[in-house]
């Protein structure tokens, strides 16, 4: 899958239920990562959907088998939680992100708002607002 065509950005949006449910899937899969991706309108900046991929689940890993990803032009780039309190981007993390599209989003442990960071392709901490 190719994302070149997105554009660049230092900010996003992403609508509240589909935030709700990432959370919600975060907890259900603690005390392991959690790791999806993201679909929405790439213009807007808008996200408005997890695609749920076949991954492989761990304590200190998640990983997607991109070979099942579809091809699917909505999708923006990918969730991961970490069971830890720590919301930053690990070096796999960074090595993943540029595969994965352009925004990442990781939620940490207790997996609420404020444990819940964005990310562009380089590890680079980008803005997010939370919409309806």
């Amino acid at each position: 899958m190719d994302f070149k065509d997105f554009n660049h950005f230092k900010a996003t949006k992403i609508k509240e239920s589909t935030l709700e449910d990432i959370l919600e899937a975060s907890r259900n899969t603690y005390p392991n990562e959690f790791m999806a991706l993201l679909g929405g309108d790439k213009k807007a900046g808008v996200v408005d959907e997890i695609v749920i991929v076949p991954a492989t689940y761990g304590r200190e890993h998640a990983i997607i088998h991109t070979n099942q990803v579809p091809m699917d032009f909505r999708i923006m780039g990918s969730v991961h939680s970490h069971p830890s309190p720590n919301a930053f981007p690990s070096k796999g993390d960074l090595r993943t992100f540029p595969r994965l599209g352009e925004i990442h989003f990781i939620i940490a442990y207790p997996f609420d708002l404020n444990s819940t960071r964005a990310f562009d392709s380089a590890g680079n901490e980008i803005e997010f607002e939370v919409i309806e």
